[in-house]
């Protein structure tokens, strides 16, 4: 299996409902390091796995729409704990979205599955992983 990895980042703020966050009820603040990865058998007839620019620019637009936002006020996300891992999900589903869509060229129809991972710390990160 082939795989490509571009990163950005991105800063939020957010609370979270539950006793089981302690302190992290209140609202606080993340920066998140965010790595998507793009996987697939063979590469496309150019030799890629997914174009590296389209992909980063892809990640880019999709991170600035969540960017230096209190995720607590985007109707979006009303109801939800915005944890880690649900934002690994939800990046997931958006780059999925523009890969089906061509945003991600041609070549990208081929991409078997896509990884997202955001690195809260050196020590902690979580990720979703699921097929295009």
């Amino acid at each position: 299996m082939y795989s490509l990895n571009v990163r950005d980042h991105f800063m939020i703020a957010h609370s979270f409902q539950g006793e089981t966050f302690g302190p992290a009820q209140r609202l606080h603040g993340a920066t998140y390091v965010v790595d998507a990865t793009f996987r697939r058998a063979e590469l496309d007839s150019d030799g890629l796995v997914v174009d590296i620019g389209r992909a980063g620019d892809v990640l880019r637009s999709i991170l600035a729409a969540m960017n230096y936002r209190n995720l607590d006020d985007e109707p979006a996300f009303a109801g939800k704990n915005t944890t880690t891992e649900f934002l690994a999900r939800e990046i997931f589903e958006r780059i999925a979205r523009a890969a089906r869509a061509g945003d991600l060229g041609e070549g990208a129809r081929g991409l078997a599955s896509i990884c997202v991972t955001l690195n809260e710390s050196h020590l902690a990160w979580g990720s979703y992983e699921g097929t295009v």
